[in-house]
């Protein structure tokens, strides 16, 4: 990538003492309180594992072979929990979630009733088989698209989703352009940019502006915002971390880095996260490592089985990997925090 990197990489390093207090040494070294819950805002449901993808820093392990596929009677038991809680705000998630069966009934039903609904769309999935009108069926529902690509240039795409992506990412999004993502203002197309390795992204604004002047210039396409997210040390992005000696020293340059700005606009304060089963856990990334909300118990408990109300103020669960939301601009699911 053009724009400059944070120049501080990692290699192999001696295991990280306390990992587990990392975070948490982190807060009480700034003299912040532990997390706790902020009101609910916003419900991010995971659709499943299944994903036409296999990427190589993927935090949900999402592939071709995956089986885990939320049901339709599950997605019920979800849309009568959201409209008793009065949750205007959806955000789905997978793997790839238009390939769940359900998928398109299921988002028809939340944009009934709520006023913003995301989805996180991986783009070579409009090229599947089936989903030759994707982007116009997003279009007529004004769905806000977040869409993966971890630059702009062939060879850094491919080396981390796989060979071919990049081509294929290009037809997609030329198809959403197509339909008026990128250029009507009512349809939202933002990009998702992550590092090739173990650092830090570089600064979100200079990033979008190289975005925005080579896929213009090499390829006319036009999108609306670059979100720039870390590489949080989960799944397999944690096993290649591992492969290369690198994992502990990944964690201490997030843990040097920790900016204690970032706390405030953290997604698991305000942002529930639904697994493919209903499950809730605080977030994404807590979900994938099976981390229990303090509110769910030991067992962990099913959306239907709380109100949203349960939630405010309730603590949340933190653990090592945490530090990749604080650390530098800080990362959500909506980019950089500050």
């Amino acid at each position: 990538m053009s724009a400059a990197a944070i120049p501080t990489k990692v290699g192999a390093a001696n295991p990280a003492p306390g990992e587990a207090r990392m975070f948490t040494n982190a807060m009480r070294g700034h003299n912040l309180p532990a997390l706790r819950r902020a009101a609910l805002s916003e419900l991010q449901i995971n659709l499943g594992k299944l994903c036409n993808q296999a990427c190589n820093h993927c935090h949900v392990d999402a592939g071709p072979n995956r089986t885990e596929i939320m049901t339709w009677e599950t997605m019920e038991k979800i849309l009568r929990w959201m409209r008793a809680n009065s949750i205007e705000r959806a955000d789905i998630t997978g793997g790839a979630p238009e390939l769940n069966p359900h998928f398109r009934r299921f988002v028809d039903e939340i944009v009934s009733f709520c006023t913003a609904v995301t989805s996180r769309c991986n783009l070579t999935v409009l090229l599947e088989p089936g989903q030759e009108d994707l982007a116009e069926w997003y279009a007529a529902r004004k769905i806000q698209l977040v869409c993966s690509l971890p630059c702009y240039s062939r060879e850094n795409v491919d080396a981390q989703r796989g060979g071919g992506v990049f081509e294929k990412s290009i037809a997609a999004l030329r198809q959403l352009n197509a339909a008026g993502y990128g250029k009507d203002p009512a349809l939202t197309l933002d990009l998702v940019y992550n590092p090739q390795g173990p650092t830090l992204p570089p600064p979100q604004a200079g990033l979008e502006a190289d975005y925005k002047t080579r896929l213009g210039a090499d390829f006319g396409i036009t999108f609306n915002r670059l979100l720039a997210l870390a590489n949080l040390p989960v799944n397999r992005f944690a096993h290649y971390l591992r492969r290369r000696g690198e994992y502990d020293g990944y964690l201490r340059l997030l843990a040097d880095n920790f900016n204690p700005d970032t706390v405030a606009g953290l997604m698991c304060r305000h942002l529930l996260s639904v697994d493919w089963l209903g499950r809730v856990y605080d977030c994404d990334f807590n979900q994938m490592l099976e981390i229990n909300a303090p509110v769910n118990g030991a067992g962990g408990a099913h959306l239907w089985e709380l109100s949203a109300a349960d939630l405010e103020g309730k603590r949340i669960a933190v653990g090592a990997h945490c530090l990749g939301c604080t650390a530098g601009a800080g990362s959500s699911c909506g980019g950089t925090l500050v």
